[in-house]
């Protein structure tokens, strides 16, 4: 038996994620939107403009799935960074205080980084990666994490 300590855990490896606005969900679900207007349209006579009425409302869809935008978020030891086609930051990790994950009604995730000098930074949904492997992943790099769930106000 050896007086030696055990060797210290690896530092967690680098956390990547990568979203595109052009995903098969995305596709299938615009393809039966314009499915079920057409055929509604033919079988029971719809009118034509009630129809277009209600294709306008598939308009962002069928244009972030035609421009494939792409979002990142990268965690590592030096920080947390994330890029969107509008905004983008970096923060190093010794700045922020907690995350704080607010599960809204419509079951969507809001992550928050609350920093250590008060202030509050909303990462972009298009940039969140899944909020347990992120919570997970957070944890990892000594992140202090909060959940909330279903929160009216804040």
């Amino acid at each position: 038996m050896s007086g030696a300590p055990p060797d210290p855990a690896p530092p967690p490896s680098a956390f990547i994620h990568e979203s595109r606005g052009r995903s098969r969900a995305a596709l299938i679900a615009l393809a039966v939107t314009y499915g079920v207007l057409v055929a509604l349209v033919l079988l029971i006579d719809m009118a034509w403009w009630i129809a277009l009425g209600v294709a306008l409302f598939t308009l962002p869809a069928l244009w972030e799935f035609i421009t494939d935008p792409r979002s990142t978020l990268t965690l590592d030891d030096r920080g947390l960074g994330w890029q969107t086609r509008t905004t983008g930051d970096t923060l190093p990790l010794a700045l922020i205080d907690k995350v704080r994950f607010d599960t809204r009604l419509d079951l969507s995730v809001r992550v928050t980084l609350n920093l250590r000098d008060g202030r509050r930074i909303r990462l972009p949904h298009a940039a969140t990666p899944p909020h347990r492997t992120f919570e997970d992943v957070l944890k990892a790099h000594g992140v202090r994490t909060e959940r909330h769930h279903f929160s009216l106000i804040g």
